[in-house]
């Protein structure tokens, strides 16, 4: 699902370079944003609950994951009740043991990384307001400064000859001389 989305941002940037020369619909069509971030929490979902409901299926025919050596068959075309055995009970267990811990391993990864994916869009989008907000306020309240910047307020010492500082120590020397008097 992802990849069909990829491609067809991908087939519709190459089209808006060609009807436009050269510049292009998405800065990169592969970036998780918009539509395809939307396209790819929806899929973790699909995973995860596709994962979930293979796992409740299975404990629910096995009774807990756990493979009988014997059961009680009386199916058709048996007349009466009959002893089935499974063969190799053990490899059958351990085998579906595996499937049960690396189908919760995947639900898991899934549910972290859609927390993920949802706790950076809130980080952003948090941040996004704080810096509209501190735009509006600084708009809405005109700052003055107050008191000159420190850089003003530095000494020179007199008895550094010029030849000692640096060239941008003199330029600065040269103009708090002129435009500071302490």
């Amino acid at each position: 699902m992802v990849m069909a989305h990829v491609k067809y941002r991908e087939g519709k940037d190459r089209k808006y370079v060609e009807v436009n020369h050269g510049s292009h619909l998405y800065a990169n069509p592969g970036k998780k944003r918009g539509g395809l971030w939307w396209t790819y929490l929806i899929s973790l979902v699909f995973k995860a609950g596709f994962d979930t409901s293979f796992l409740y299926i299975l404990y629910r025919i096995y009774h807990g994951y756990d493979l009988p050596k014997l059961s009680k068959c009386s199916l058709e075309p048996c007349p009466n009740t009959v002893d089935c055995f499974i063969s190799r009970p053990t490899e059958k267990k351990i085998f579906m043991l595996f499937m049960v811990v690396s189908s919760a391993i995947c639900i898991l990864m899934c549910i972290l990384e859609m927390i993920y994916l949802i706790g950076k869009r809130i980080f952003k989008v948090i941040k996004i307001q704080n810096e509209n907000q501190r735009l509006v306020f600084a708009d809405q309240h005109e700052l003055t400064t107050i008191a000159p910047p420190r850089s003003q307020y530095q000494r020179v010492d007199p008895t550094i000859a010029e030849s000692q500082l640096s060239l941008n120590k003199r330029e600065k020397t040269r103009e708090q001389q002129k435009t500071t008097v302490l």
